[in-house]
């Protein structure tokens, strides 16, 4: 009998556990956008602001549930890495809808997400609650940006790239001195993971923080091109 709370094996790269959520997040994403469209603006920001609630409620319920069912530890189980993290304040951003918010959010969301839907590193397999909130969050914050491009017609601007940047280091500062004051390694900082990753390219402590900085603004031009070159293209239309 299968308990479905308990792992199954780890999520294999183009497994079925891999690409099911994919396509389900596609058909969802491309449903609740033509949604939008039979909507008011306000009903439209409500519909995403629910998503965006329904993502932030299934991280802290996740994480509620490993505090009473496990042995949680705050030096390794805190949702302070990244895209959890995310998870759970992504409704601040789809209730007030700041554009500065979208400017640092569109590419953390897109470099920090798009490695994980594409390479998953799931300990525990389908019917976990591990794996499902690993996919609700990775996939959701992705439908949540989308959704703000298309509906919304948000779009970055250069700058953009550089606030986002400049955000992300606060983030690396305050991740700094929690890591400091719990003896902990949140966004690895102190130590790279345990489990094979691509920082296993970079060299040892300092050297992979720092080549992961460098690579940052970069990574975040090529995700830029898309938006820059619509924008080139709407200019040439008009003339």
């Amino acid at each position: 009998m299968i308990n479905l709370f308990t792992a199954v094996n780890r999520v294999r790269i183009l497994s079925w556990e891999h690409l099911i959520p994919i396509v389900l997040a596609v058909i969802s994403a491309v449903t609740l956008i033509r949604f939008s469209r039979t909507i008011s603006s306000e009903g439209q920001q409500r519909a995403i602001h629910y998503f965006a609630v329904f993502i932030s409620v299934s991280v802290i319920a996740f994480h509620i549930n490993s505090i009473v069912t496990t042995d949680y530890n705050i030096t390794t189980d805190l949702p302070l890495y990244l895209c959890s993290l995310l998870g759970i304040i992504i409704p601040i951003f789809t209730y007030y809808r700041k554009y500065w918010m979208f400017e640092i959010l569109v590419f953390w969301i897109i470099a920090g997400t798009l490695q994980g839907v594409l390479t998953p590193d799931i300990a525990e397999g389908f019917p976990s609650l591990d794996y499902f909130r690993y996919w609700i969050v990775h996939l959701g914050l992705l439908i949540v940006i989308v959704y703000n491009i298309v509906v919304f017609k948000l779009k970055p601007k250069f700058k953009s790239v550089f606030k986002s940047f400049f955000a992300l280091q606060i983030y690396v500062v305050v991740m700094i001195v929690i890591n400091y004051v719990l003896n902990a390694n949140y966004f690895y900082l102190n130590r790279k993971p345990d489990s094979a990753s691509v920082l296993d390219y970079w060299g040892e402590w300092p050297y992979y923080i720092i080549v992961t900085q460098l690579i940052i603004i970069p990574l975040f031009l090529i995700i830029y091109l898309p938006f820059y070159f619509s924008e080139v293209n709407k200019k040439l239309y008009k003339l």
